[in-house]
């Protein structure tokens, strides 16, 4: 799977991430951040946010229809080294497979919504900048939507690359 180049400047990324972590409590991840650190951008970055937020969904759609298409394997080989220090290949593949047989082909996947999140050193999640990307997705055997979920991580060489994908 082709990596994802940076459409954001660093800087940027790291003020917007920094303004949504300031909001929430030290225990807690940033989230999308709230209105006030959307007021802090000029309308350039806004427009860049808009944009990244577009490629990082499609990027997002293109991961979950990878998975759709039994290449789970290939995901990983394209994934973030947090992501392959956490899980191995095999277990990665095993637990989606258990995973998707449970509920079915996708019938329907909605919009998708993007959020941002920095990680300090020592939290849960190992220390970065991530955005990820939530779509409600209905399967075919689950009537209603799960939220399926594809996260990327700002690695060193300043390439967004996959470091989670989940469904629940």
């Amino acid at each position: 799977m082709n990596t994802l180049r940076l459409s954001l400047s660093a800087a940027l990324l790291v003020a917007f991430a920094s303004a949504a972590h300031a909001q929430q409590p030290a225990a807690q991840p940033a989230a999308q951040p709230g209105a006030a650190a959307q007021q802090q951008l000029t309308p350039e970055q806004q427009a860049q946010v808009a944009r990244q937020d577009a490629e990082m969904g499609a990027a997002a759609v293109q991961v979950m229809q990878m998975i759709d298409g039994n290449r789970a394997g290939e995901v990983w080989d394209g994934a973030s080294a947090t992501m392959k220090s956490a899980v191995t290949r095999d277990e990665f593949v095993r637990q989606l497979n258990i995973d998707r047989n449970r509920l079915g082909a996708p019938t329907k996947r909605d919009q998708p919504v993007v959020s941002r999140s920095q990680f300090r050193a020592g939290e849960a999640v190992p220390e970065g900048i991530y955005i990820n990307v939530a779509s409600p997705t209905t399967f075919a055997s689950q009537p209603q939507a799960v939220r399926e979920l594809v996260s990327f991580r700002l690695d060193e060489d300043r390439t967004w690359r996959v470091s989670g994908y989940s469904v629940r």
